[in-house]
């Protein structure tokens, strides 16, 4: 019997799931009833990891970046070492992007000429 599913994740995504498993080479994540998905020991963290317990328990619920995806399997590449896996998800209507500081830099001059603008009527 076929699975059915009807989640389409896609590179990038920031998903939530929770810890089934830790092994010496990663952390098995299980996404929804029909995803499962491994974090490499090489996307835990930038620096040395010298124990994966050190970063996650079996059970706690945790979000990843979906680093590639198996449809034939249901099976996702996760990573957690470029995001803040432990936080809350945004907000609705905010929208996070990794381009940081950019829109303030790029918008900042248009933001302070409008301000100024309402008081100089």
């Amino acid at each position: 019997m076929e699975k059915e599913h009807n989640e389409n994740y896609k590179v990038g995504d920031i998903i939530s799931g929770q810890v089934t498993g830790i092994e010496k080479y990663g952390i098995f994540v299980n996404i929804d009833p029909w995803y499962d998905g491994l974090i490499h020991i090489s996307e835990v963290s930038s620096n040395y990891v010298k124990d994966i317990h050190d970063y996650v328990k079996i059970g706690e619920t945790i979000y990843c970046q979906v680093l590639a995806v198996d449809e034939d399997n249901l099976h996702l590449k996760l990573s957690i070492k470029d995001i803040n896996y432990k936080s809350e998800p945004p907000k609705e209507g905010v929208i996070e992007t990794r381009k940081g500081f950019l829109p303030l830099k790029e918008n900042l001059d248009d933001w302070i000429n409008e301000k100024l603008a309402i008081y100089k009527k």
